[in-house]
């Protein structure tokens, strides 16, 4: 693997290749910066095919984690770790345990949290080996909830500005993967009057949540091509890619997924197409609330009123966007540097 090489690598800090024989744990650790504070991120355990398309994420998801701190305005960098392996066959606490050991000797560059594939509960034996961990069952565990609430705050910025509709009543979203964030997203959709569609991998899951918030369950096949106001991706990544961006017919684009981006090129290829996309760092970042809510000694309705503050952020990147002429993603970007390049001459 070329890492300094990667088109990913965009000058991180650290990467760590951690390796356990004796538990059987291979995971990477990425630091992209620490120049706001501690990088923050969560650890994501999946079966990638290989260590490459492993490197691949975790510098595409640490990176995002800087946009999305910086963008918060919380005194913390962005940071990352996946572990390779399948959660349902090949999670243990002894993977758990030696991954702990390897943050703790990071001594406290990067504090972990969860994400997909992981949970509080894993957090908690993680928090046997190191102290440098959030997001475990009595610090509010979950950060879905949140997410979603914050992905629909998200999409009302949108609807306003690419639909001229101060109101939700009547939009049509399709929402795609009916876990953690897709099924928090859901309610305050249809509170709002909109008509939801979803679709998951488990078509019972869908079918659960549709039936729950009086939408409808669609095939996995068919989500992303709905003719609907918004398509809203919250299930894996690299969902907007070569293969898929041609089917999409939604106006707009925003949902709690990491990297629905295959590639920075898919963001310019949705401006130019005249479709919304709400950066996925943006849209999401009520995840990052929600994990750092006990570190900061956020209260509940603390929490929620910063992520019904990602309405104002998402305005912003529209102008900013509209200004200069480019598309949201490249404007999200840009003003998520600016504040880390400001904070770094403060520091120099």
């Amino acid at each position: 693997m070329a890492v300094f090489e990667s088109a990913s690598f965009d000058d991180h800090e650290l990467v760590s290749f951690v390796s356990d024989r004796e538990s059987g744990l291979r995971a990477i650790i990425a630091i992209h910066s620490t120049v706001l504070g501690p990088a923050g991120g969560g650890v994501r355990m999946y079966p990638y095919p290989s260590s490459s398309e492993a490197l691949h994420d975790v510098l595409r998801l640490s990176r995002a984690m800087t946009c999305k701190i910086a963008l918060l305005g919380l005194p913390a960098g962005g940071g990352k770790t996946v572990v390779i392996g399948d959660p349902r066959q090949d999670k243990s606490e002894a993977v758990l345990e030696a991954l702990g050991r390897a943050v703790e000797q990071l001594g406290g560059r990067y504090i972990c949290a969860e994400d997909v594939g992981t949970t509080p509960e894993d957090m908690a034996v993680i928090r046997r080996t190191t102290t440098y961990v959030t997001g475990l069952p009595d610090q509010g565990g979950d950060t879905s909830p949140l997410t979603g609430y914050g992905v629909f705050h998200a999409i009302r910025a949108a609807v306003r500005h690419r639909l001229g509709r101060e109101s939700l009543d009547g939009v049509t979203v399709a929402i795609q993967g009916a876990g953690g964030v897709g099924r928090s997203l859901a309610p305050h959709l249809a509170a709002a009057g909109a008509r939801v569609s979803i679709a998951d991998v488990v078509p019972e899951t869908a079918r659960r949540v549709a039936e729950d918030v009086g939408g409808a369950a669609v095939s996995p096949e068919t989500i992303l091509s709905l003719d609907v106001d918004v398509l809203a991706p919250c299930a894996m990544g690299a969902v907007l890619n070569d293969e898929t961006l041609p089917g999409i017919r939604a106006a707009i684009v925003c949902g709690g997924a990491n990297n629905q981006l295959e590639d920075d090129r898919h963001g310019e290829a949705l401006h130019e197409r005249g479709i919304l996309f709400v950066p996925d760092y943006v849209a999401n970042s009520g995840g990052v609330i929600s994990g750092a809510a006990g570190l900061m000694g956020l209260g509940e309705g603390e929490a929620r009123k910063r992520a019904e503050e990602i309405y104002g952020t998402c305005v912003r990147v529209f102008e900013r966007a509209e200004r200069d002429g480019v598309s949201t993603s490249l404007a999200a970007e840009e003003m998520a540097r600016e504040i880390v390049e400001a904070a770094a001459a403060r520091r120099n």
